[in-house]
């Protein structure tokens, strides 16, 4: 079974965002996974001092087949830094992981089968 990882923000860590609401969406869109014979798992991030430990630990628990980076880190110029740093991480700590960005917390099974 094909093996995914997808790294987001942790919704209650955003300032001014539902993070119940936008959690709910994520676990759903985690369990679509199961519908396609995908096993994924997902790994929500502060964007603080914490964030590369919390990264490197998630990229060394397996081989992924595809790592998943979220549009919250991807999208909003100020983090630019922050989303280098992890598309760096992974290309250390998950060489043999593709790498698949998603355009919504609804879309990343689509994002992870591209390369699958």
């Amino acid at each position: 079974m094909p093996s995914v990882l997808i790294l987001g923000f942790d919704p209650h860590a955003v300032p001014g965002m539902d993070g119940d609401a936008m959690r709910a969406v994520l676990d759903k869109e985690l369990a679509r996974f199961g519908e396609h014979a995908v096993d994924a798992s997902m790994t929500l991030i502060a964007p603080d001092e914490s964030a590369e430990s919390t990264v490197v630990s998630a990229l060394s628990g397996q081989d992924w087949d595809v790592v998943v980076i979220g549009g919250g880190i991807r999208k909003p110029e100020p983090l630019v830094t922050f989303f280098e740093q992890v598309v760096n991480l992974v290309r250390r700590h998950a060489p043999g992981a593709a790498i698949a960005f998603n355009t919504s917390g609804g879309d990343s099974v689509e994002a992870a089968k591209r390369w699958l």
